[in-house]
Formats: C-alpha cells, sequence, structure tokens
C-alpha cells in the first residue's frame, strides 16, 4: 500500500520555523517554573524539543539534496553519451559490411538511439555486443574485434552504474524531505503548544510578555504588511 503523502503543516519557509521555535525556547526557560506549575511542562520536554530543533536545522535541505541528485544525472549523461559513442564506433564497421537498409544492419536496432530512454539506450547496448557476436564471421574484415565490445560492454556497465546511482540520490531526496517535514511538523505543533501556554500565562498579568509568546500570529502580520507595500 502506497504511503499517503506528509504535507507541511505551517506556510513559512525552514529556516523561520526554527528561529521562531528557538525564541519559544528561549521564552519558555524564562518561565519554566510556571510552566511546571500550571501545565507539567518541564526540563525535560523543553530539551526534547530543544533537542528535535538542533536535529532540524542539521538535517540537509532540499537545496543540498537537489544539488546532489543534480550531479550524479550529470555523471548518468556522461556515461549515456560514452555509451552512445562506443555503440557508434561499432555500427560505423557494421555499415562497412551491411547497409543501413539490410535485415543484418536493422537486427542491431540503433536506428533511434539519440531518442532512447536510458533503459532502451542500455538495452540497445548490450543487443549490439550480442548481435555482432552473432555475425562475426560477416564482420572479420571491418576491423571490429573484441576490444571494441569490451569497450562498450564496460561503457554498458558504467551507464547502468550510473543509472543506479542517480535512483538512489532520487529516492534518498524523498525520503529525506519526507523526514524533514515530519520533524517539522513535530516542531511545529510543540512550538504552538509552547506558545499557548506563555500566553496562557500572562494574558492578564503582563502584555509584553503575552505579545512575546505571539510569534506565529506576529509573523504572519509582518508578512501580511509587507505583501500590501
Amino acid at each position: 500500500m502506497k504511503k499517503q503523502k506528509v504535507n507541511r503543516k505551517y506556510n513559512f519557509p525552514d529556516a523561520d520555523l526554527y528561529q521562531m521555535a528557538m525564541d519559544s525556547i528561549r521564552l519558555a526557560k524564562r518561565d519554566l517554573e510556571h510552566f511546571k506549575a500550571g501545565y507539567q511542562y518541564d526540563a525535560h520536554r523543553l530539551k526534547g524539543y530543544h533537542d528535535r530543533c538542533q536535529r532540524f536545522v542539521a538535517m540537509p535541505d532540499d537545496d543540498e539534496l537537489l544539488g546532489d541528485q543534480m550531479i550524479v544525472t550529470d555523471k548518468k549523461y556522461e556515461a549515456a553519451e560514452k555509451l552512445k559513442h562506443a555503440i557508434r564506433s561499432v555500427m560505423t564497421r557494421v555499415r562497412l559490411a551491411f547497409s543501413n537498409r539490410t535485415g543484418r544492419y536493422r537486427k542491431f536496432g540503433t536506428a533511434k538511439l539519440g531518442d532512447m530512454t536510458d533503459a532502451q539506450l542500455l538495452f540497445c547496448g548490450r543487443r549490439v555486443i550480442r548481435v555482432a557476436r552473432a555475425q562475426w564471421d560477416f564482420l572479420a574484415d571491418t576491423g571490429l574485434n573484441e576490444n571494441h565490445l569490451e569497450r562498450l560492454a564496460k561503457a554498458c556497465q558504467a551507464f547502468e552504474l550510473a543509472m543506479n546511482i542517480q535512483a538512489d540520490r532520487v529516492a534518498d531526496r524523498d525520503i529525506h524531505v519526507e523526514s524533514r517535514i515530519d520533524l517539522g511538523n513535530l516542531i511545529y505543533d510543540e512550538l504552538i503548544t509552547v506558545c499557548d501556554i506563555g500566553k496562557d500565562i500572562w494574558a492578564e498579568t503582563d502584555r509584553a510578555k503575552y505579545d512575546a509568546y505571539c510569534i506565529y500570529e506576529s509573523n504572519m502580520e509582518q508578512k501580511r504588511i509587507a505583501k500590501v507595500k
């Protein structure tokens, strides 16, 4: 069963969430006696909240993960070009023996080399090796030898490895993004809890301290004002 997509509970940048959370922790430490006495919110729970924030800020963000994915994708493209070159090198020699209109040539299946998907390209490379060896007697006078096919085989292996590495990076990125959202949502929930407690503590006695816990509302109000301007 496919896992349901995880959605963020907050609609502002992760950096803002972290800063708001750290501000709330600082305020809660100051008011910890009130938190413990009236709401059973102790130092141990506050430390857990702080630890989650530190894990959150240490996690690679999507820009980092996308950069890693782009690097391995570029390497896959390089491996693909090397594979295409190795295929074309073999096919140049095949054309010396067979017209590209003949069945023997068409058996190699390289007509649409530039339009192939990754899987099709890899399949094509291996087919060229297999078909060339099956027609070795007809290709002996073209200069084609085992070294060309070994080079093509290595290019196939390198390309397959590059494909697998790229697929792993894509999967890693999805996993890390989901884990980051999960942790961010936990932090956001705790942020709301701490701010609600703090506001309840000071609602009738200290307006300045009450306002200090209005982190989320203040942040959104600033954004609304900036958007209007």
